[in-house]
C-alpha cells in the first residue's frame, strides 16, 4: 500500500475532501484530511468516516494511520 493508493481511496469516499498522505515505509502513515462533511462532527465521528473509505485495508495492508481532521 502506498499513500497516494490510501489517498486515492480517502479521496474517493469522501468527495471534495482536501487529503495529503504522508509516510514511506508501506505499514506506518499519517494523513491529514479537511472535508466539509466532518462540520458538526466530533473528532471520533471524522476519524471513522476516513476508517470506512479504506475498509478492510486497515489492520492489513496500513498497519497504522495517524489522522489529522478538521471541516472545512
Amino acid at each position: 500500500m502506498t499513500k497516494q493508493e490510501i489517498q486515492q481511496l480517502i479521496e474517493a469516499g469522501l468527495p471534495g475532501a482536501s487529503v495529503k498522505v504522508f509516510g514511506d515505509d508501506g505499514q506506518h502513515f499519517e494523513a491529514e484530511v479537511i472535508c466539509a462533511e466532518f462540520a458538526g462532527k466530533l473528532p471520533l465521528a471524522q476519524h471513522r468516516m476516513v476508517y470506512a473509505t479504506l475498509g478492510d485495508k486497515m489492520g492489513r495492508d496500513i498497519h497504522a494511520l495517524q489522522l489529522r481532521t478538521r471541516a472545512a
